[in-house]
Order: structure tokens, then C-alpha cells, then sequence
């Protein structure tokens, strides 16, 4: 009984050791897979610009891990009438610089939103349906919006504030300087090095909850292996983006802890119908001059090439779920009548060749490499799936995110591999983003990078977005869902399932977001 005594004191004196070692410290190291492409929050709408901007900038809303919005810089609202918000601004918020936080620069960031010179990912969609705002006292605004729009807070929700005073004339090389990184939230800037680290201190005079760490660092480590390694060398204390094949051996580890969630992020396969069409052959290699991806028997047969459940199980190794739609079980519109197609080489065979293809053509296809979990390996996957299914695959491609972004919305590429992250927890924006007819006066379809267009479905997903119903809208939002699907719009892939792992003494929280936040971090107690 002694001896047992002993070991307890002991055990609880080294726990209660690295705590107190991690709590002077104080400081926080995080290996991240992918990093952003400015600094500025406004510059994009990706996963890895929004998790930068969450820990220097604001929003209205915040979502929390599992996507529910709560309030944020807005303490609440309502809606007056169908076209009529009325926001009520949280008091006693101040820039990082100490000027107040007002309604003024909620206007300014509303306004420059849509602005923002060279954003792969706008936010134009956010703010599109704002007719005028109105300055009421320095903590309420009065919306007025173009249309009826039951999702209007939740929209402008997403949109970071800025500080009207830091950023109104602002370069990109401001805020990725500094200059005008001046936000409101938990965390202030310090520098950032592209290629090797971003570096933040604390925000003492935050409004929220107060962070554990005075002291963040993010390590900006592409290679899985790099970033496993530097976990265990204790260089860090998080990583994201755990490859599937180093869970068992970091479960085994005493020293790490793992943490899993299902996430909303949706990889799908692209097919770009511009004519003409890029990086797209005959079988003789010579440039087509008529797009097959206009053609839904071409986009069908594609879709029918693709094990999903192999790609799950043999490359992700069960770290995702085969996907037939854009959002996942339990959010708002996923249509359950939607299954999964099993691979069918003679069926996609036969539709190429009722499309005028009996010996298939030829394209290039494209990824991105440090995007998300394991999306090489994904793109060159698909590859041998399109090519047993007598396409001729002249070349995989995978390039750095950052560059592949931008060029993927420029309609770079003729087939190519993208994500979709869903960060409203319904499906109603997402379909309008990809899928809308590009539109830039009225700022529809401003993530639709294959030039799809469909008058039936624009003219039901802005009616589905009208309806403040909730049961007629989700009803709407599953017809919608279907419709796509019927059209071979897009192929969808896969949800993928995310883990990070994080030192002993550190808890954190995973978010269906896959945003790896400081904020989700804690000292163990």
C-alpha cells in the first residue's frame, strides 16, 4: 500500500510538473499542413486563409467545432421585416492598436469584401445580397437587402472585420507585414515568414474567453513525415492533418495524444466545360477543339470510373466517407435518396462511346500537394481509375496550393481535383458558389471554376435561398441537390475524417471545420 502511495504522489507530481513546465512556457508550437496566402482575412474565403484570420480577426458570428454559429462581434439581431436586419454590436471591443471597435468598420469590411484586388475565393457572396446599411448609433446597423434572404446574418456572418482606421487604404503587403494586421481578436500579429512560420502573442484586452498561451507559433511543415517527426522530437506541440498510416504508431505513444473528428470537407473531381478546353487531346495527343465535358453521358461515364470506397479504405485507409452530394449527413439539405454508385468501367465505357469517344481522349490532371490529407496520392489515385476506363491520361500534376488556387479559378486547368469546406452548416451556399452561372454583377456562382451553367437549377437555388421556411427550403436544398446529380455537375468524392495530435498535457478540441486553431488549445489541468 506504501509503495502504491509512492507511485500515485509520483505520478501526480510529474503530471502537475508538465503542466506548470507547459503554463510558464506559456507558449504555443503548432506543425500545420498548409499556410496562407496573405494575411489579409478578407484575401480569401480557403480553409488555410479563414484558420489564420480566426486568430487576429473577428467576425459577427462565430461558428463554434461543430459549426452551430454564435454570437460574435454582433451580441444579436433581428429581423425587422423579410428584407430588414437590425444588428446590435458587442460593447467594449477594442482594436489591437486600442481604437474602439463601431459599426463603421463593420460597414468599411462589408463594403471592401467584394473588392479585395486578386482573391482566388471572394467574399463577394457573403455580402451580395446587401442593398444598403444604415449606421443607426456606433454599436447598431440596419441591414436593408436586395431580396427576401433568411440566411443573410449567417452570410455577412463570415466576413472578417477590419479595422476601418488600419486597413482603408491598405495593401496586401500591408497586412502581411503587419501594417494593417490590426484585428480584434484573441490573438495579435507578430510576423509571418512564408515557407516557414506565422507568429502571434496575445490579445490582453481580448473580449472573449482568454487563451492559455500568451505565445503562438505556427511551423508550416508540407510533409507529412516532416511534420509527425517534429511531433515526436517535441519540436512542436500539435500537428494537423495525421496521415491515416501513422495513427497506430502515435496511438502507441504514451507521450501523444489523438484526436479524430468527421469533417464537412467535401474533395470532388472537377471537369471544366470552356471551349476551348485546357489540357484536353484526342487519342494522338493533339489539342481537342470541342469540350467532352459539355456532354453529360462524358461527365457520367467519368463519375462511373471512380471506386470511392477503394479511395477511402486503400489511400485514406478509412480516414473518409464516399460522398454523393456536396454536404454530409446531418447538415441542412443533404438529400439521404442520394447514393453511392458503385464502379462501373463497362457502363462509363459505353456512355464515352454514345458520346462520340469510343476510344476515349486524352487529358492532364490536376491537384494540389499540401492542401488537404493526402491529396497527391488522391490525384494520382483518379489517375488510374480514368485510365483503366480508356481515358488517356497524359500526365498528373499536383502543385503548391497557393499557386494552384489561383490558376483553378482562372480556369487553368480542364479536369482537376478541388475541396469544398462547408462553413455555414447548410448547403444552400455552397450549391449557389460552385454550381450558379458565374454572374459578377449580381456576385453569383463566384466559386464556380468550371463555367457550368444550368438556367433550371440558377432559377431553383435562388428561389430555395429565398424561402424562410425551414422545412420548404431543406425540401428545396434536396431537389437542388438531386438536380445537380442528375447533371453530373461535379463529382463528388469523398468527406474526409480529420485527426491532429497533440503532446502530452495539451487538450484539444477538433472541429468539423478542420480549422486548427491556438483557441482550441488548453494546458491539460
Amino acid at each position: 500500500m506504501f509503495n502504491y502511495l509512492k507511485k500515485l504522489i509520483a505520478a501526480s507530481f510529474l503530471t502537475t510538473m508538465v503542466c506548470c513546465a507547459l503554463a510558464s512556457a506559456a507558449e504555443l508550437r503548432i506543425g500545420r499542413a498548409n499556410e496562407p496566402q496573405s494575411i489579409d482575412p478578407q484575401f480569401a474565403r480557403t480553409g488555410n486563409n479563414q484558420m489564420t484570420a480566426m486568430h487576429i480577426f473577428d467576425r459577427l458570428l462565430v461558428p463554434d467545432e461543430n459549426l452551430r454559429m454564435t454570437p460574435g462581434l454582433a451580441a444579436s439581431w433581428r429581423n425587422i421585416d423579410a428584407k430588414t436586419w437590425e444588428v446590435k454590436l458587442r460593447a467594449n471591443v477594442k482594436f489591437h492598436d486600442g481604437s474602439p471597435f463601431t459599426a463603421e468598420d463593420v460597414v468599411f469590411s462589408m463594403d471592401r469584401a467584394p473588392n479585395v484586388p486578386n482573391s482566388p475565393a471572394s467574399f463577394a457572396d457573403s455580402v451580395k445580397a446587401i442593398d444598403k446599411m444604415q449606421i443607426i448609433d456606433p454599436l447598431t446597423i440596419r441591414f436593408t437587402t436586395t431580396v427576401p434572404d433568411p440566411l443573410f446574418i449567417e452570410n455577412v456572418g463570415t466576413v472578417f472585420i477590419i479595422s476601418k482606421k488600419a486597413a482603408e487604404k491598405a495593401t496586401n503587403a500591408d497586412f502581411n507585414s503587419g501594417k494593417a494586421a490590426i484585428g480584434t481578436g484573441a490573438y495579435k500579429f507578430i510576423s509571418w515568414t512564408p515557407g516557414d512560420r506565422l507568429q502571434l502573442v496575445r490579445n490582453e484586452e481580448y473580449w472573449g474567453p482568454k487563451p492559455d498561451f500568451d505565445k503562438v507559433t505556427m511551423r508550416f511543415i508540407s510533409n507529412d513525415a516532416a511534420r509527425v517527426a517534429a511531433l515526436l522530437s517535441n519540436s512542436v506541440e500539435v500537428i494537423d492533418l495525421v496521415p491515416p498510416a501513422d495513427l497506430p504508431k502515435l496511438r502507441a505513444d504514451p507521450n501523444i495524444r489523438i484526436v479524430q473528428t468527421a469533417t464537412v470537407r467535401l474533395v470532388y473531381l472537377a471537369l471544366n466545360q470552356r471551349r476551348p478546353p485546357p489540357f484536353l487531346t484526342d487519342e494522338s495527343g493533339k489539342p481537342l477543339g470541342n469540350n467532352p465535358f459539355n456532354d453529360v453521358r462524358v461527365r457520367k461515364a467519368l463519375s462511373l470510373l471512380i471506386d470511392r470506397s477503394g479511395l477511402v479504405s486503400r489511400i485514406l485507409q478509412g480516414s473518409g466517407e464516399a460522398a454523393t452530394q456536396l454536404v454530409p449527413s446531418g447538415v441542412f439539405g443533404y438529400n439521404p435518396a442520394l447514393k453511392v454508385s458503385a464502379a462501373d468501367v463497362q457502363t462509363a465505357r459505353r456512355l464515352l462511346s454514345e458520346a462520340g469517344y469510343p476510344k476515349g481522349f486524352g487529358v492532364t490532371l490536376h491537384g494540389s500537394n499540401d492542401r488537404f490529407l493526402l491529396d497527391r496520392e488522391i490525384t494520382q489515385a483518379l489517375g488510374q481509375f480514368l485510365a483503366r476506363g480508356g481515358i488517356k491520361v497524359n500526365k498528373v500534376e499536383t502543385l503548391p496550393y497557393s499557386v494552384y488556387a489561383k490558376d483553378a479559378l482562372k480556369g487553368a486547368y480542364g479536369l482537376f481535383v478541388f475541396s469544398y469546406g462547408n462553413t455555414t452548416g447548410e448547403a444552400s451556399r455552397g450549391m449557389e458558389s460552385l454550381f450558379h452561372t458565374a454572374d459578377k454583377d449580381r456576385d453569383l456562382g463566384s466559386l464556380n471554376r468550371t463555367q457550368y451553367s444550368n438556367p433550371a437549377f440558377d432559377k431553383a437555388i435562388e428561389q430555395a435561398m429565398q424561402e424562410f421556411d425551414p422545412k420548404k427550403r431543406e425540401k428545396m436544398l434536396q431537389d437542388v441537390a438531386t438536380m445537380i446529380s442528375n447533371d453530373a455537375a461535379f463529382i463528388p468524392l469523398y468527406w474526409q475524417s480529420l485527426a491532429w495530435a497533440t503532446r502530452k498535457g495539451i487538450n484539444f478540441k477538433a472541429r468539423r471545420d478542420e480549422r486548427t486553431l491556438a483557441i482550441s488549445a488548453s494546458i491539460a489541468k
